[in-house]
């Protein structure tokens, strides 16, 4: 399969009211071409799934700007004063999760799992409407599995088969959401050939990735 797209080719698999996954830590490994790409392509009523909202005008930030969200799954939302605005004005749907709860629910997406148990968030907000399940004595709260339609990642270095190579802290959320995606779009900082990323330096395999946007496309 040929995974290299641009952003013509990309675009039909875009459509008003899809879940998407766009990885990034406060816009740290955050991919602004395919950011751009849904605004240019005016996609809206977004159900986005993203640790935060990134910063103004960084990330995800500008999806909410164009107010092109419409639920949101996020570990914290202070960094972009925008999004606790529109949650303020009911326009956007905010469900705040601890991060690393929300970690856990994307990687049981991954996996295939029916959730995650943890005591985090007992007795607070985070618990409201959520089942507690009884281990050994010990409460803890079921907190359900996140998948997406897409996924929007970013990598350092990528091979022409979709091998993933995260510099520093860019990884972050990244390679996560690379499984719990019935499709996985990576932006490549830099396109190498197959061969040149050393097997064992491989953060998500090419098995995840269905297509390939270069930065500079």
């Amino acid at each position: 399969m040929k995974k290299a797209a641009n952003k013509a080719q990309l675009a039909p698999l875009f459509k008003d009211g899809m879940t998407i996954m766009i990885g990034g830590f406060m816009a740290t490994g955050a991919p602004e071409k395919l950011i751009d790409l849904l605004i240019e392509l005016d996609i809206k009523d977004i159900t986005l799934i993203s640790t935060d909202t990134g910063s103004p005008g960084k990330g995800s930030s500008r999806l909410i700007a164009e107010r092109r969200v419409k639920k949101l799954y996020a570990s914290h939302i202070g960094t972009n004063p925008e999004t606790g605005q529109q949650m303020n004005d009911g326009v956007l749907d905010v469900e705040l999760c601890p991060q690393g709860t929300l970690a856990e629910r994307i990687r049981s997406g991954g996996a295939g799992l029916g959730g995650v148990l943890t005591p985090t968030g007992l007795g607070s907000s985070v618990a409201e409407n959520k089942p507690v399940v009884e281990v050994n004595g010990v409460p803890y709260l079921l907190e359900t599995p996140l998948r997406a339609d897409i996924a929007l990642i970013r990598g350092s270095l990528v091979d022409t088969r979709g091998n993933i190579v995260y510099k520093g802290t860019t990884q972050n959320f990244n390679p996560l959401m690379a499984t719990a995606a019935d499709t996985v779009i990576v932006e490549a900082g830099q396109l190498v050939e197959l061969g040149e990323i050393a097997p064992e330096a491989v953060h998500t395999p090419s098995l995840f990735v269905n297509y390939i946007l270069m930065e500079n496309d």
